[in-house]
Formats: C-alpha cells, sequence, structure tokens
C-alpha cells in the first residue's frame, strides 16, 4: 500500500505529537519539501517503486534535516515516521531509544534515507 499525505496530514501529526504546545511552523517550504520527497517513485536506479519504509525514510530526514518547526524537531520526525508505517499498515516495534538515536545519527553523521529506511525495516512487525 503507498500511503501519499499531504501538509495538512503533517500537521494533523505535529498536533498529536507535540499536544498544544505552540503549533506554529517555521519554514512551511521543509513540510512541503518532505510532501514531495516521500511522493517519488524513482528515489535510486536501484530502486524504482519505494516501500513505505523509505517513504518513512524521506519523511523523517527531510524533517530533521530542514527543521520545519521553530523546536522539537526530532520528537517530531520520529513521530512523523512512526505513524507513517503504521498507517501504512506496517507497524514497527523499535527498541528503546533507537528512534532517538536514528534522529541524532541523521543530524549528526549526515546518515541518508537508505541506511534510515534499513533501520526501519528492520523494526518492523
Amino acid at each position: 500500500m503507498h500511503l501519499h499525505i499531504d501538509v495538512s496530514w503533517l500537521l494533523d501529526v505535529q498536533e498529536t505529537a507535540l499536544g498544544s504546545e505552540d503549533m506554529s511552523v517555521a519554514d512551511y517550504s521543509a513540510l512541503v519539501a518532505a510532501v514531495a520527497r516521500h511522493k517519488t517513485k524513482l528515489p535510486t536506479l536501484q530502486a524504482a517503486d519505494p516501500d513505505a519504509a523509505w517513504r518513512a525514510a524521506a519523511l523523517m530526514h527531510t524533517i530533521v534535516r530542514l527543521e520545519p518547526l521553530p523546536h522539537r524537531n526530532s520528537l517530531y520526525a520520529a513521530f512523523v515516521a512512526a505513524q507513517y508505517m503504521d498507517q501504512s499498515g506496517e507497524g514497527i516495534d523499535p527498541p528503546y531509544g533507537a528512534l532517538s538515536e536514528l534522529v541524532r545519527k541523521i543530524r549528526d553523521t549526515r546518515l541518508r534515507v537508505p541506511e534510515v529506511a534499513e533501520r526501519i525495516r528492520s523494526w518492523k512487525i
């Protein structure tokens, strides 16, 4: 199943993830970029028609790297990836702290989308 989301979906997830905190978005173009990136049909020459894990990884990676919110982008990115997988019918069960560690690696070591997707795939239930 290919779940294609839009900016309003991302804003709904933001409200769920961050509750009643300030809901301002610092950069809507980053959300638009995340939506466009997850919809790509040819992410690499080796992988046409990406799976849900790749699409969740693209969303997560884009949010971490572009930081659309004024704060708490790491939490938001992790929540978006988990929600995307769940709503795609492919739940994940990462080990304790694994999502936080993955976000840190994206931010600090420039981990790329294919590697992020592999980690997400390894957590599928």
